[in-house]
């Protein structure tokens, strides 16, 4: 009964203080609530875990099996799925003898196999057919013809004046997605796929091959069929610059599977050695969408020396606070670059350039305690940046005609007075409540409340208790708004803050194990953040009692930025039952808001000069 009454007087404290956030209140249950999953799902997992709550005074099945809940009525049991339809039967009986509130619940789900089956008729699978879109390669680049038919048949592929037979692959491995690492199954698993077929081979000479036909034969019977794209050959001497419109993300591979890599400054030109569907190839390697170049044809190809490099600081016109250090190395043409950084050192690599450079000027007042370069290929060349003590704090890069101009961002400089008394007195910090609006609520708990409004009340406590630590709080949403990405991102570079925080509470793949599963968890990208996140993640953890979910190097929009030590908090799990009570509890939000901003000040105060 206290229990009952407890929860009773959390959704009135909850519905008192949210109305003051902007935020919608928590609401208990008064019937049989199913979050997750949809009543139609599908899913190639081999598990699901069903999200919901009920009152507490009954009891809840699944398929006539009783199922534990928590102290609350939330739920969320994983269950074993078969291949094909799974149907189930979510009942809620009360133990009462008020029978009308007693309620069922129908989802079927489908469990698809992870890989794509063969025909059932004699045939082939018309998406498995390579290419499903226009390629373009270079002269001797192996190319590889695959495709999925009925097994057991003689299967090739006809293209221009070659016959490429197609043999059966004896396995295909199964590599697990990338969130897998949050779940712990992260292992390959290697399957034993029938009617699945490979064969590999290079053209020599630059030609319009056209659309390769796939010719399958199992006894008698004889199926022929084209391949959606086409294959061109590209010509070694009729070449096309591709030249950089806009900044653009560059990929290891041609789609957005792939892992981003440095992104191109606008202004790049390189030479195009590929083409697939929508994305060029670039002669570095990297592929960008081509709708962020400009191709053209060319006869020389841009190539660059490098001569002498000096350092100048800078101090930001808009803010004071921010000092940069700015290297400038002068090109002939603006050439693709990459990026890479360590503890103390910052690598640029320079593509398509030759060094002449014999004298290097540094500014004593510059953050850059030497630099140094090598050739190790004809057209490459890697400056290492050895940076003093204190690491750089972001970083800045642009083509400016065709200098490269690279900035490095000064520590912060926090007075000792304001050091003395713990003030964030001058710093600028930028909040980011995830998600929100219509269209965005993010992960939902059992009863359906979304996570954009608990990120938005956390973000609102947090501000406060940083603006009376005397910090100047930028916020990127402070209502329920629909807001994508790319404004949040923009508003990071805009203001260059001190520190950018993303806040957010965290769910599940449907592998994974909803009620065991709980945590504080802190996500970085750029080497500057890698220090910040963990510091928070290890402050909260300790000081509040949480547990460990673990801190991630992961590739998030939120953490991308590059002008300050930006990170993703996930501050717990709205899908688990016991966590979320946690989570809407409004002491421990504002205890939560209060250990953030010290942890942050903590940090700050320290890193800083």
């Amino acid at each position: 009964m206290r229990r009952l009454i407890g929860i009773f007087l959390i959704g009135i404290l909850s519905f008192i203080f949210a109305a003051s956030t902007g935020a919608q209140p928590f609401v208990p249950p008064s019937q049989l609530h199913l979050t997750y999953p949809p009543l139609q799902h599908t899913t190639t997992s081999d598990r699901l875990f069903f999200i919901g709550t009920a009152p507490k005074n009954g009891n809840v099945s699944i398929n006539g099996k009783v199922i534990s809940r928590s102290a609350a009525g939330h739920f969320a049991p994983s269950l074993p799925l078969q291949i094909g339809e799974n149907v189930f039967k979510i009942q809620y009986t009360s133990s009462g003898s008020d029978r009308n509130s007693d309620k069922q619940i129908i989802v079927k789900v489908l469990r698809e196999s992870r890989i794509t089956l063969p025909p059932k008729d004699i045939g082939f699978i018309n998406d498995s057919l390579f290419p499903t879109v226009d390629i373009a390669r270079q002269p001797n680049e192996r190319i590889c013809f695959d495709a999925i038919a009925t097994p057991n048949a003689h299967v090739v592929a006809r293209i221009g004046d070659r016959e490429i037979p197609l043999l059966p692959r004896r396995s295909n491995i199964q590599l697990p997605p990338n969130n897998s690492v949050q779940t712990g199954n992260n292992e390959a698993s290697a399957e034993s796929p029938s009617g699945y077929f490979r064969g590999c081979t290079t053209f020599e000479t630059a030609s319009q091959l056209g659309q390769p036909e796939y010719e399958m034969r199992l006894g008698d019977r004889i199926v022929k069929q084209k391949a959606q794209g086409t294959v061109e050959i590209l010509s070694p001497k009729k070449l096309q610059i591709a030249e950089v419109t806009a900044v653009a993300d560059a990929r290891t591979g041609a789609s957005t599977d792939f892992s981003r890599i440095t992104p191109l400054p606008q202004g790049v030109k390189a030479i195009v050695t590929g083409k697939q569907g929508e994305w060029v190839r670039l002669d570095y390697g990297g592929w960008v969408r081509q709708r962020f170049v400009k191709v053209s044809d060319v006869d020389v190809p841009p190539r660059s020396i490098v001569r002498g490099i000096n350092t100048r600081e800078v101090i930001s016109k808009t803010d004071p606070q921010n000092v940069w250090t700015e290297i400038v190395i002068p090109l002939e043409c603006s050439v693709p670059i990459s990026i890479s950084q360590g503890d103390r050192t910052f690598t640029l690599t320079l593509y398509n350039v030759t060094a002449q450079t014999d004298t290097i000027s540094i500014a004593p007042e510059s953050i850059v305690n030497k630099l140094e370069w090598v050739q190790p290929e004809p057209d490459k060349v890697i400056y290492t940046i050895g940076l003093k003590p204190k690491q750089q704090w972001g970083y800045k890069v642009r083509y400016q005609g065709t200098n490269l101009i690279l900035s490095l961002k000064h520590p912060p400089v926090i007075s000792a007075s304001a050091k003395e008394m713990q003030s964030l007195n001058g710093v600028k910090i930028l909040l980011d409540a995830g998600h929100g609006g219509n269209e965005d609520l993010g992960a939902r708990s059992p009863t359906g409340y979304p996570e954009k409004y608990a990120t938005l009340i956390t973000a609102k406590l947090l501000q406060k208790e940083l603006q009376n630590r005397g910090a100047k709080v930028v916020m990127t949403r402070t209502d329920d708004v629909d807001l994508d990405l790319a404004p949040r991102v923009a508003k990071i570079e805009q203001e260059e803050p001190t520190v950018s925080i993303s806040i957010h509470y965290n769910a599940l793949p449907d592998n994974g194990d909803a009620i065991n599963t709980f945590g504080i968890g802190a996500f970085w990208y750029n080497p500057q953040a890698q220090d910040f996140a963990k510091f928070i993640h290890n402050y909260v953890v300790q000081k509040l009692h949480r547990h460990e979910f673990g801190v991630y190097w992961d590739n998030l929009a939120l953490t991308r930025s590059t002008v300050t030590p930006a990170i993703l908090l996930e501050l717990g799990f709205m899908i688990n039952p016991d966590e979320f009570e946690w989570i809407i509890d409004p002491q421990q939000q504002k205890l939560l808001a209060k250990t953030l901003a010290d942890g942050i000040n903590e940090w700050v105060l320290n890193a800083a000069n």
